[in-house]
């Protein structure tokens, strides 16, 4: 038996408001969540899954656009893994030129921090000898 669990509950587990739940079921990243007997979506484990990931592809830049082809070939089947690892990699390969990018950005700016705090140093040891 799966356990089942409350737009709130998912909500609370995901960060993802409930707003944004509802949205990604509108626009189709999300399959129909099942419902309750009052009518209540009742969300599985699967479910939770899937929206941590999504949750994660956004986080890390992901369009919206290639969330939705993502979640179109992985509900097609099986057969759609090589597409799926194709679009993982490609949104890999942004990632990873970003963090490239975003390390030589930090060493210029550490550079700087190194120079900035020498010459604090100097001016103090020179402010002391005086």
């Amino acid at each position: 038996m799966t356990n089942r669990h409350t737009i709130g509950e998912v909500a609370e587990k995901t960060g993802v408001t409930t707003h944004t739940l509802r949205y990604y079921e509108r626009i189709g990243l999300l399959a129909p969540v099942a419902r309750s007997a009052g009518g209540r979506r009742a969300y599985d484990d699967g479910d939770v899954g899937w929206v941590q990931l999504l949750t994660l592809l956004r986080a890390t830049g992901m369009g919206i656009r290639d969330m939705l082809a993502f979640a179109e070939l992985t509900r097609a089947g099986e057969h759609t893994i090589p597409d799926r690892i194709e679009v993982l990699q490609r949104h890999r390969d942004v990632l990873d030129a970003l963090l490239r990018r975003h390390t030589e950005h930090l060493q210029l700016i550490d550079n700087k921090l190194t120079y900035y705090r020498g010459v604090v140093d100097a001016a103090a040891t020179e402010d002391a000898h005086a």
